[in-house]
């Protein structure tokens, strides 16, 4: 089979995923399982990557193939695709390996033509579902294949309904699509300046070719990126024999899943639609019924569809996201795939699956996505709260978000790049939006369902969606929005509440979520498999409780200048700072000194019995300094200004003559770390003293205090002894003066290159190490994190230069080796030397995988990302290296 391009159904299995995608691997595995599937066959995604190979083109061997495979398929349809009077229809449909619902092209109806339609027609005696199904093809194929704008064939229809004074596309008569067909192909003539394609086989072609090129269209390459899927996997195309959903009351189609995917609930979950086409219910044209409902219409289709839905879901065991058609009473399922969740269904139907005894705890583990728990961490809308609810649509995606009301997506990624919170209003969402949505907080749409592109892209995201909001009124030319008396315009600011459906005038109050008990439990197995131990990096008494709550063992990296940060704090530390002499800034040090010793008393508190490593300053000094350009500029209005103050004159040019002695070029390179430390020893040995009276204060009080003392920006051993003896000998003055003896160890920041190059050095002076990778980042690669990221590191990515963000996940390339030279040169002299990151690293999944194979002993990261660091601990524990 490797060989082979193309792949009938009945041959294709569900370990020839790489081959025949998600959805041709799937429809193999449920044809030959005897599952009611229409005919087809799979176009392998070698033979995509054989088309980029060929200079996109189609090779014979390819069209052979396709051409054996279509004559399999006539033969078990028993018509033919072109036949005037019974003519076989085709679907031609991408399956990619990974599943990017909606990102790619589509094709039905495939095999009409002038001729055909009359057959079809006279076949089922229905000419307007024949016109129908004519008017659908040429507007598809227009759009995918001849890159017609779909715009122009809607205005065709809406003008016709306008003509007819009707609201829906089914009450046109067979009369109207035919007059719609022919102004369809003048358009095409139009546009193209060649008639729309009568021959099947090339309409075949050039459809599969259509599909292949979606593999690389903008919204499929975005939806790549962010969902980290490689370029060169390739799609698959399904070519399978048409069934029709639109042929009358006792046809329909629909989608369902077989749990909730919003909740985990287990109970089918889906919409469907009487007389349609697929499209119908994921273009949100029409806003279909709930599944359960066709138990009402049909109730023997059902019946039977539960029991397929079970069946499948027992074969692979997993929830599955299921796509069928009703045709004239008999049901055939045209997909299966592992259904999108939301984080919460993630974790409720893992922990239930185990409890059902489908599965084991490591296999949950492995079904939870750690990027997705930020889901679960979402807040919601205040419940005591008045809320001015202006109208109320489907509950599509969980979590609440407020935002500046936007209509574009061109215009959402703009206000956001400027650091506006929006909401993205559409009366339905398509794939071209994706950039839109992911740069808005929220999605809110007036059309469309719980399966609607918007719904099943924000679910995928973890962003708040409401759909199918009917009683909201859209005016995408008058960019406003009306809902009953209430007209809101474009830039007004509106609220959502994505798991309730609700649309709230106004900005809202967010609290903090509530955490289920299956997702307790999963991270209760999480913390059995796991071999790291998981820290947070917390500035603050707040933000340590925080992360307590959500499971931290421990402070990774408290950062003392954080604490300096508020308003009535940052006078203290320039007066420090500028101070000209030993008094002076003795003077400023005794003032932050008690500000200091609350501090780290709170984070004690909040860390009873487990370890706080807190590190010394580091500021880059101009933080805390008067801006020098504004600074010059002051002075020089007030040396012309014929009535300056010559008193403020002098104090501003002191100022002046001193922010100047103290400017830096590379702040970043420059003064600060365990450098200033050297030059300011007083300043440190304060932050030590404060540290040493808060933990007696602590332990007087009652608590388990484990200080850990970090110097930061080491990378010279002598630079390490010299601090490591202002603490021993600050220690001694605080026995001294309290009558107590704490335990505490001193390590340092591993954060430069040097530091890991001489780690075995370092090490002789530290109880443990600590890699700043963020700083290590910058100073390996040379790149300074925020002009890099400012201004080339995205075209970096998008031109593959760097395969990812080295800021976001570790470059375990160059980086990554020294800190494995660092933990191995420092273990060299001290076999016991606790290791572990306290960078941003700390909490991505990647990097948590590389922490967990080179053997460190913790990771530390944000509060909300704890939940996340200790999934992804178990999951790198669970599996080996690959």
């Amino acid at each position: 089979m490797s060989k082979a391009f193309v792949v009938s159904f009945e041959d294709g299995r569900l370990e020839e995923k790489h081959l025949l995608g998600g959805k041709g691997a799937n429809l193999g595995e449920m044809t030959r399982a005897g599952l009611p599937v229409p005919s087809g066959f799979t176009i392998t995604t070698a033979a995509c990557l054989s088309y980029y190979q060929e200079n996109r083109t189609l090779t014979e061997q390819q069209k052979q193939e396709i051409a054996t495979a279509l004559t399999r398929l006539e033969q078990q349809a028993g018509k033919k695709l072109g036949d005037a009077k019974d003519p076989l229809l085709v679907s031609v449909r991408s399956g990619a390996v990974v599943s990017m619902p909606g990102m790619m092209d589509t094709v039905l109806n495939l095999g009409l033509n002038d001729e055909t339609v009359e057959g079809l027609a006279s076949l089922t005696n229905n000419p307007r579902f024949a016109l129908d199904c004519y008017r659908r093809f040429i507007q598809m194929f227009s759009d995918v294949v001849m890159g017609i704008p779909h715009y122009r064939f809607e205005r065709v229809i809406e003008a016709r309904k306008v003509e007819r004074g009707i609201a829906s596309d089914t009450e046109l008569t067979a009369e109207d699509w035919r007059e719609v067909i022919q102004q369809f192909k003048a358009i095409v003539k139009e546009e193209s300046r060649e008639d729309f394609p009568q021959q099947p086989e090339e309409q075949l072609h050039r459809a599969i070719i259509a599909v292949f090129d979606s593999w690389n269209n903008q919204r499929a390459r975005i939806y790549r990126k962010i969902h980290k899927i490689s370029d060169d996997l390739g799609t698959a195309v399904n070519v399978q024999m048409m069934v029709f959903g639109n042929m009358g009351e006792d046809s329909g189609t629909g989608v369902a899943f077989t749990r909730n995917p919003s909740t985990g609930e287990n109970q089918l979950y889906g919409e469907y639609l009487i007389n349609a086409q697929g499209e119908d219910v994921v273009a949100g044209i029409r806003t279909p019924e709930p599944i359960q409902s066709l138990a009402e219409r049909m109730p023997a289709i059902f019946t039977e569809f539960r029991e397929i839905s079970r069946r499948l879901e027992e074969h692979y065991q997993d929830m599955q996201d299921i796509e069928f058609t009703v045709e004239r009473g008999k049901l055939y399922i045209l997909q299966t795939r592992s259904g999108k969740r939301t984080a919460h269904a993630a974790v409720k139907i893992a922990v239930d699956f185990v409890e059902e005894g489908v599965i084991g705890k490591n296999e949950a583990i492995n079904r939870v996505d750690p990027d997705h728990l930020d889901q679960i961490l979402h807040r919601r809308i205040d419940p005591n709260v008045q809320l001015n609810v202006l109208t109320k649509g489907l509950p599509a995606s969980p979590g609440a978000a407020s935002g500046l009301i936007v209509f574009d997506a061109d215009h959402a990624e703009r206000l956001s790049q400027n650091g506006k919170k929006v909401i993205l209003v559409r009366p339905e969402t398509t794939p071209e939006d994706i950039h839109g949505i992911v740069a808005a907080e929220g999605i809110l749409t007036s059309r469309g369902g719980m399966t609607s592109h918007a719904a099943v892209v924000a679910r995928g995201m973890g962003k708040p969606c409401i759909c199918g909001c009917e009683e909201l009124q859209i005016d995408l030319k008058q960019k406003k929005i009306i809902a009953g008396n209430t007209v809101m315009k474009e830039g007004e600011l509106l609220s959502i509440d994505g798991g309730t459906g609700k649309v709230i005038k106004g900005q809202v109050p967010l609290i903090d979520p509530e955490l289920s008990s299956e997702f307790q439990t999963l991270l209760q197995w999480a913390d059995e498999l796991r071999q790291l131990r998981v820290r947070t990096n917390a500035d603050n008494p707040k933000d340590a409780a925080k992360a307590r709550e959500f499971g931290a063992e421990g402070v990774g990296l408290c950062r003392t200048e954080h604490m300096f940060m508020e308003a009535d704090r940052v006078p203290l530390v320039r007066e420090m700072i500028l101070a000209e002499n030993m008094a002076e800034r003795q003077e400023a040090l005794e003032k932050l000194l008690p500000l200091q010793q609350e501090d780290f008393y709170g984070i004690f508190q909040s860390m009873d019995g487990l370890p706080v490593t807190i590190r010394l300053l580091d500021p880059p000094l101009h933080e805390f300094l008067p801006n020098l350009e504004e600074l010059l500029t002051e002075v020089a209005r007030l040396s012309v200004a014929p009535d300056t103050d010559r008193l403020l004159l002098k104090e501003k040019e002191d100022l002046l003559r001193k922010v100047r002695s103290l400017h830096e070029f590379n702040p970043m390179l420059g003064h600060r770390g365990c450098r200033l430390g050297l030059i300011y020893p007083e300043i440190y040995a304060m932050q030590v003293e404060a540290i040493f009276l808060a933990a007696v204060q602590a332990d007087q009080a009652g608590y388990q205090v484990l200080p850990e003392i970090m110097i930061p920006l080491v990378g010279h051993v002598n630079e390490l002894r010299e601090m490591r003896n202002l603490v021993e000998e600050t220690a001694i003055r605080v026995k001294e003066q309290t009558g107590h003896t704490l335990p505490y160890t001193v390590g340092t920041m591993i954060e430069v290159p040097r530091a890991a190059l001489t780690a075995d050095e370092i090490a002789l002076e530290a109880d443990f190490f600590s890699f700043g990778t963020n700083d290590l980042t910058q100073t390996t690669f040379g790149y300074s994190r925020d002009d890099a990221e400012g201004k080339f590191l995205h075209q970096y990515i998008d031109q593959k230069i760097l395969p990812e963000n080295p800021f976001i996940t570790l470059d375990t390339g160059g980086v990554g080796k020294l800190v494995e030279m660092g933990v191995r040169a420092g273990r060299s002299v001290k076999p016991a030397l606790k290791t572990g990151i306290c960078g941003e690293h700390g909490g991505e999944k990647a990097s948590i995988r590389f922490c967990h194979d080179t053997g460190l002993d913790y990771v530390s990261c944000s509060p909300f990302r704890v939940p996340l660091a200790r999934l992804a601990a178990a999951q790198a524990a669970v599996n080996p290296p690959s």
